[in-house]
């Protein structure tokens, strides 16, 4: 059970472009990008319910009923999700804001709706009831910080400072994780119709009346923002370094073959692995360490596939060689083709025998003659 006190109900702000991610999100909204076979906000939700929240609100805008549309009523997810939607971007505080006739008086979780972590939500609440301020935010320590806004503390905890994305930095520092607990009397401060952020707006007065604490958490966090980051949280999954439904299903042997899964006698797959519903390795065919194959997806006589993503109905050719990739769905890689740190869009069509290195991206729906590109002479799929 939770602790006594931990809010039951929660904002999640999910109206995001996710330009970064493109073209993971060129078509879906990147709170639900497929993470191994699941909407990436299925592991917030996760993480919510485990912790006692019994509703959350979907603050939404941009491609707002592909999310509701994914989603549902989160009666999948052990927890009921309504939906406020943006007529236009209204910044992190005004997205919140515009969630307040939803939400009932006492206080409530807000959560960014592309990180990933196992934060203790009800220590963290425990922290906020103890502090008595008007707001408590989840603080992690990062080796470089530059990416990020920094946050300095007293000793009491009480936030002292914040420090905009620093050119030079030595040494962890810590940084706004994208959780936090919000007193409802805050959002009298958010003036309503317009963009308000959250973080310069909100965050610094309540520090300046000595009312917002930070909650020091050194356990898992990531954000999925950038394809390399996405992919890498599939990494972290699979490996179980953060605590996931997947994770439980992977179990001990860190392998999961779906029982609608075919996977030839001759093909060799390595833990950590995720293969889903429908997939198809063929013979001579080598999956993992740390793949995942989507639903529907088939990796053909011979190919090679490590430390990557095959999203669903994805087909890798014969002979075909893929690594730290990601691969949208319905997208092909024809026979012989090697991918090394490439990312293709939705429904991609490379011919046989292309080389595809050094990060390049491919829009959605980009089609490849037979053995039009050549980035090198040698290719090995097991590089890093």
């Amino acid at each position: 059970m939770p602790p006594r006190g931990t809010p039951s109900q929660a904002v999640i702000l999910v109206g995001g472009e996710g330009t970064r991610l493109r073209p993971v999100t060129s078509r879906v909204p990147k709170p639900v990008a497929p993470v191994v076979e699941r909407p990436f906000v299925a592991y917030i939700l996760d993480a919510l319910a485990r912790h006692g929240v019994t509703r959350a609100i979907f603050s939404s805008g941009f491609l707002a009923a592909a999310i509701e549309a994914e989603i549902g009523d989160g009666s999948a997810y052990g927890i009921a999700v309504e939906y406020v939607v943006e007529e236009e971007p209204l910044g992190t505080a005004g997205a919140v804001a515009n969630c307040s006739t939803r939400l009932d008086d006492a206080p409530f979780f807000v959560c960014n709706g592309d990180v990933l972590s196992d934060v203790d939500l009800g220590a963290l609440a425990d922290l906020h009831r103890a502090k008595g301020g008007m707001g408590t935010i989840f603080l992690t320590p990062v080796a470089d910080p530059r990416r990020y806004g920094l946050v300095e503390l007293r000793d009491d905890g009480a936030v002292v400072s914040f420090v905009e994305k620093p050119g030079e930095w030595e040494g962890t520092a810590l940084i706004n994780a994208g959780v936090y607990v919000l007193e409802p009397e805050v959002l009298e401060l958010v003036p309503r119709g317009r963009l308000f952020s959250v973080e310069r707006g909100v965050f610094p007065k309540l520090a300046r009346a000595g009312s917002l604490y930070g909650y020091v958490d050194r356990g898992y966090w990531r954000d999925i923002g950038t394809p390399e980051s996405y992919l890498q949280a599939h990494f972290d999954i699979l490996g179980r370094a953060v605590r996931t439904k997947v994770g439980d299903e992977l179990g001990e042997g860190y392998l999961w073959v779906a029982p609608s899964a075919t996977v030839d006698p001759g093909a060799r797959v390595v833990p950590p692995c995720y293969i889903a519903a429908g997939a198809r390795v063929a013979a001579g065919a080598h999956v993992g360490p740390l793949v995942v194959v989507g639903g529907g997806a088939v990796v053909n006589e011979g190919a090679v596939v490590k430390e990557s993503v095959l999203q669903a109905g994805v087909e890798v050719g014969a002979h075909a060689e893929v690594a730290r990739s990601i691969l949208v769905r319905d997208s092909r890689v024809g026979a012989g083709t090697q991918a090394h740190a490439a990312v293709l869009g939705e429904a991609c069509a490379v011919g046989a025998g292309n080389q595809l290195a050094a990060g390049v991206c491919l829009a959605p729906g980009t089609a490849l003659a037979d053995g039009c590109i050549r980035f090198r002479e040698e290719f090995d799929a097991g590089e890093a």
